[in-house]
């Protein structure tokens, strides 16, 4: 997969899914089949360089068939995009399946802390030249999920158009000052960060 292959899948992906129509979840097994998967393509990817992982070695390390592999993905690209959003869905509504009652926008405590904890995975993106891609779709799932928070917490009197800029503004916020953690060294915590971004975010609305 080239550099630019991640992006065009991202994007075609997010077309996809704007025109989808509402569908079941996946029942309990083939859940821990793509689990298994899922699970395997990451782990080998904090082992090796993404490129040089093989169909077979995940199918090896998730001890799942080959058949069974393409019934639910079309290739190892289509598995890593799968992991990328299952993973950005869950961090992005996080706040809103909890039901918080603070005035927090994203969870930056729990996030960044996963984030240092996987620190090889994020390596490996940039090594590979996807760090780009991944954040062009982060964004777009942080936006919409800051957005969901603002409509439950935020100021009452956000229009729309206003509403749609500021959770933008605010999910590149968010992934710089990630990067910019990651690239220095993680120095300060992920509950100090969480506290600074949303001054940052609630000193904006006033």
């Amino acid at each position: 997969m080239s550099k630019n292959d991640l992006s065009t899948m991202t994007k075609a992906a997010a077309g996809q899914r704007n025109n989808a129509k509402p569908h079941r979840k996946p029942d309990r097994r083939i859940r821990q089949t793509r689990d298994r998967l899922g699970g395997a393509l990451i782990a080998l990817i904090q082992e090796k360089p993404i490129d040089q992982v093989t169909v077979q070695e995940v199918l090896d390390r998730a001890s799942v068939g080959r058949s069974t592999f393409y019934l639910h993905f079309r290739d190892k690209d289509d598995l890593f995009l799968s992991e990328l959003e299952g993973a950005l869905e869950m961090w992005t509504t996080f706040l809103t399946r909890k039901q918080e009652k603070s005035k927090r926008v994203v969870p930056v405590t729990e996030f960044f802390a996963h984030v240092a904890d996987v620190k090889k995975l994020y390596r490996a993106l940039v090594d590979s030249g996807r760090i780009h891609a991944f954040f062009e779709l982060a964004q777009g799932y942080f936006a919409r999920g800051i957005a969901r928070r603002l409509e439950e917490i935020g100021p009452p009197n956000l229009v729309q158009g206003e509403l749609d800029a500021r959770s933008q503004a605010l999910a590149g916020n968010l992934l710089s000052l990630m990067r910019w953690w990651l690239d220095r060294g993680a120095k300060e915590s992920p509950k100090a960060l969480d506290e600074l971004f949303h001054r940052m975010v609630w000193n904006g609305l006033r």
